[in-house]
C-alpha cells in the first residue's frame, strides 16, 4: 500500500544513511534492478569513483561527491491514489501528487520549502510532470562546519528537480539536486531558466535509461 506522507522522508533518510547496507534490489552489470522488478535503470554513479547506491523496497538513491544525487521512488497506487488517478486528468493528478504529497514531505523536514515552478510534459513517459522546488538547508552537498562538524551557519537554498509519472499502476518520483548551488557557492551565477534547463536535461536523460515491466500508456490500463 502506498503511504503518501512517508515518501520524501523515506527518500531523504535513505540518502543520509550513515553506512551502506546490502542492496534490497540487485545490480546486473551497470544496471540497477528494483526489488519488485518494476523498473531497471542504468546506475548514474560509478562505485570505482566513490559512487554509492542505497535502497529500500521502494526507493533507491544514487550519490557521489562529483555532483550526483538522484532518488527514484516507486510505489504501487493504493485504493485512495487509484481513485485520485482515475477521477482527475493526468496533468492535474501529477500536480496534486507533487504539491500535496511530495512537497509536504519536503516541508516537514525543511521548513520553507516551496515550488518554484512546474510544467507538464505530455510526450514524456506517456505524460509526466517536472517540478522545481527550493529547499532551504536541504543540500546533500553542503560542506560541514569546520567548528561543529554540522551544517554551515549559512546553508544554501537547495534546488531539486522532480519528475513524477505513473506506469503500470505505480507512481514514480524521480528527484535530483542541482549540486552546483552548494559546490560552487560564490562563483555560481546560473539564471533560473538555466537551472531549470539543466535539471530537466538531467532528469530526462535519466528517464531515458529506465525500462519498465509494463510499457502500456495510461489509456490502456485494464478496467479495475
Amino acid at each position: 500500500m502506498l503511504r503518501p506522507p512517508a515518501i520524501l522522508l523515506a527518500v531523504l533518510s535513505v540518502a543520509t544513511a550513515g553506512s551502506a547496507a546490502p542492496l534490497v534490489g540487485r545490480m546486473e552489470e551497470d544496471t540497477y534492478v528494483s526489488p519488485t522488478g518494476e523498473f531497471r535503470v542504468r546506475a548514474p554513479v560509478l562505485p570505482e569513483l566513490g559512487g554509492t547506491i542505497e535502497d529500500t523496497d521502494s526507493i533507491v538513491t544514487f550519490h557521489d561527491e562529483f555532483g550526483t544525487h538522484v532518488s527514484i521512488a516507486c510505489f504501487e497506487l493504493d485504493a485512495t491514489q487509484r481513485w485520485e488517478f482515475e477521477t482527475r486528468e493526468l496533468r492535474d493528478y501529477l500536480l496534486y501528487f507533487f504539491h500535496d504529497i511530495v512537497l509536504v514531505n519536503f516541508q516537514s523536514r525543511y521548513p520553507g520549502s516551496r515550488i518554484e515552478s512546474a510544467r507538464f510534459l505530455p510526450d514524456l513517459l506517456h505524460g509526466a510532470l517536472i517540478a522545481y522546488a527550493l529547499v532551504p538547508g536541504g543540500s546533500q552537498f553542503e560542506p560541514k562546519s569546520s567548528l561543529t562538524g554540522g551544517p554551515p551557519p549559512d546553508p544554501v537554498v537547495a534546488k531539486r528537480g522532480t519528475l513524477v509519472f505513473v506506469r503500470h499502476r505505480h507512481v514514480y518520483v524521480v528527484s535530483t539536486e542541482l549540486a552546483e548551488r552548494a559546490t560552487q557557492r560564490s562563483t555560481y551565477h546560473l539564471t533560473t531558466k538555466e537551472e531549470d534547463d539543466l535539471l530537466s536535461t538531467r532528469l530526462t536523460t535519466l528517464a531515458s535509461h529506465m525500462t519498465f515491466s509494463d510499457d502500456r500508456p495510461r489509456d490502456a490500463e485494464p478496467p479495475k
